[in-house]
């Protein structure tokens, strides 16, 4: 039995006990209680009946439960019930019975236990990453990179179909900037043997050129010029700002990839520019009037959108150029299926995953199933594009969709910053400050390859000393392993309106709450039925009687209930926290009971069908966050 079937038959119950009662029906909630004595679930339904009953609540659960303890003989899943002194309705579970279903449940459909047909087919459609195509990714990209990745399997394991998009601004002043410094600022186009190109446009080119504007204005003015040229698209220069956007965007994706991440489309937004799609938009501004022309005061001349309880924001320039928003509304508009999709697309490469990437681009092909039209579109940006995207909702939600059911969302996060210590492991001097923000243009942050590479040699040397029989090329498998549930563990877990202060000591630990724990728990599940030699396809769970075998058994037969609320509530940590959890669960079960020494055949084969059932759930949780189950560590 699930948890989910345990909560429906106390709400039962319940709905029952009002009707027989003579109570009104009236709006409960039926949750866990937040101590172990209050039982497995708590309703509060005597406290809502309290306001229209006039009665204190606790006379109000008395007398409901004195109503629910017959109906408890026709079901199988609640063993008792009891009023608290306070007013609460405590059920507790029969734990004979939530042992035999949940068990079953997972040993008879292992690939899919867990999965929850909450999305129906709906399309979402997700946009992370993004980042400029002129520097390589640091720490705080990860984080995007990994909570839209997260929310991408959270959507697919619900039945939502997902379209992963990566917006790549090809076309703004950070390309010009790389293209300045490459033709007339003397860079050399190929940087030092061995160093990924996106990481040398960053630290050696990027910041570098940044440096050179301040001493050479005429510098500067060429960047104007360049700009120009890029946008018109169809220059030398504007070729040759293409090939050097798509040499970074390669390795760019070469580190999304290796923490395994994956995309269906790369938006570029010269293609963006050139389809026109903005005019088309505008219009549909136009005609439902949230835009208009100002004749008078300091926008005199410019196409301002009015913003609830907000600064008005200019759209069109007095001199008729847009402004950033103005490019930011007709693209989700499209993403949501508002305008008509005017791009063409094709193949871009194959990803680590075997699926196919596409671009747009003007040489491309129309397809059939579009990448737009989402019915919910999330777009994952730091909270310090939040006021951008309050208005870009306002506007959406007032020029209507096509079907008006679709959605817009923001989902925000805050910025991840450099600790001390960490500053000056990077020669930063940062002063008394706890900690600094990073900055490309400043050269100052933490590469996200440098970060893996170092998680990685450090797994490798943990594995090898544990692991002396296997050859290196296995365990630099396991370690690379180690190395992106350490990292993408360690960004799923925090809460989303909290910064990230990031340590690179501190993030190269593999114990406590950790990645590599979760790792750990299950390589140490898979040990225990390698050493059984058992074929475990049943047994007699209703055996499972012991405080620690219960609370495994609660925590797998809730994985259903948690990813259904962690799509609802777009949050990852949810899961995250599950999955920590179930892991402690089952290691504190490791301790307190035997599981190959213990002498009942009978007991000894239902606690290996725990463990398998343990192993199985929390491989399918560590799926979806992303994370590799492994045998061996």
């Amino acid at each position: 039995m699930t948890f989910r079937l345990l909560i429906e038959s106390a709400r039962k119950l319940v709905e029952s006990s009002l009707a027989a009662a003579g109570y009104p029906s009236v709006a409960f909630e039926v949750s866990e209680p937040p101590r172990k004595e209050f039982g497995d679930l708590t309703c509060n339904v005597a406290f809502q009946l309290g306001k229209h009953a006039k009665k204190p609540p606790a006379k109000i659960a008395t007398e409901l439960v004195e109503v629910i303890r017959p109906m408890l003989l026709a079901d199988h899943h609640i063993k008792s019930v009891e009023p608290h002194p306070a007013g609460h309705i405590n059920f507790f579970a029969d734990h004979r019975s939530l042992s035999k279903i949940t068990l079953g449940q997972v040993l008879e459909n292992p690939g899919h236990y867990g999965s929850h047909d909450s999305g129906h087919g709906r399309h979402v459609v997700i946009e992370h990453t993004s980042v400029n195509p002129n520097k390589a990714l640091h720490v705080g990209h990860v984080r995007n990179v990994v909570l839209g990745d997260t929310l991408y399997r959270m959507m697919k394991a619900t039945n939502h179909r997902v379209t992963v998009l990566n917006y790549v601004d090809d076309s703004g002043l950070q390309v010009a900037d790389i293209v300045v410094a490459f033709k007339y600022a003397g860079f050399p186009v190929d940087g030092p043997a061995g160093k990924k190109f996106d990481l040398y446009v960053g630290d050696d080119v990027y910041v570098k050129i940044n440096e050179k504007y301040e001493k050479d204005p005429e510098l500067a003015e060429k960047r104007k010029a360049v700009l120009r040229e890029i946008e018109e698209g169809k220059s030398d220069i504007a070729h040759f700002a293409a090939d050097v956007t798509l040499r970074v965007l390669q390795e760019q994706l070469r580190t999304c990839w290796r923490m395994k991440a994956r995309y269906d489309l790369l938006n570029f937004e010269s293609q963006i520019v050139t389809s026109r799609l903005w005019i088309k938009a505008f219009e549909i501004l136009k005609k439902s009037k949230m835009v208009r022309l100002e004749t008078e005061g300091k926008n005199i001349g410019c196409w301002v959108i009015e913003a609830k309880e907000e600064e008005d924001k200019i759209l069109v320039r007095s001199d008729g150029t847009a402004t950033y928003i103005a490019k930011d509304i007709p693209y989700a508009a499209w993403k949501l299926g508002i305008v008509e999709d005017p791009f063409s697309y094709k193949e871009f490469t194959k990803q680590w995953d075997g699926s196919v990437l596409y671009r747009t681009a003007p040489d491309g092909d129309r397809l059939q199933e579009g990448f737009n039209g989402g019915e919910l579109v999330i777009t994952i940006i730091d909270s310090r594009q939040g006021r951008l995207q309050r208005i870009i909702s306002q506007v959406l939600a007032q020029i209507g969709t096509r079907e008006g059911n679709h959605q817009y969302h923001h989902l925000g996060y805050e910025a991840v910053t450099i600790s001390s210590e960490t500053a000056k492991t990077l020669g930063i001097d940062i002063g008394e400050r706890q900690f600094m923000h990073m900055s490309g243009r400043k050269g100052i942050y933490v590469n996200a390859d440098y970060v893996m590479d170092t998680l990685h040699a450090k797994a490798f040397e943990e594995v090898r000393t544990r692991n002396p029989d296997l050859q290196d090329s296995r365990l630099h498998e396991i370690a690379e392993e180690i190395a992106i549930s350490a990292l993408r563990y360690n960004m799923i877990k925090q809460d989303l309106d909290k910064s990230i202060t990031f340590d690179i000591k501190e993030s190269l630990s593999l114990e406590g709450d950790t990645g590599p724990y979760l790792q750990y728990a299950y390589a140490r599940s898979q040990r225990i039925l390698e050493k059984s030699g058992e074929q475990i396809t049943s047994g007699r769970f209703e055996l499972l009687a012991h405080d620690s075998e219960v609370s495994v058994i609660k925590e797998i037969s809730k994985l259903d209930l948690v990813m259904e609320d962690a799509v609802k509530s777009l949050s990852p940590k949810s899961l995250a926290r599950y999955a920590y959890s179930l892991a402690t669960a089952f290691n504190l079960f490791y301790e307190k009971v035997p599981v190959l020494k213990e002498e009942n055949a009978e007991v000894r084969m239902a606690r290996l069908g725990l463990v398998k059932a343990f192993g199985i759930t929390l491989e399918n949780s560590l799926k979806i966050l992303g994370l590799t189950a492994l045998e061996r560590m």
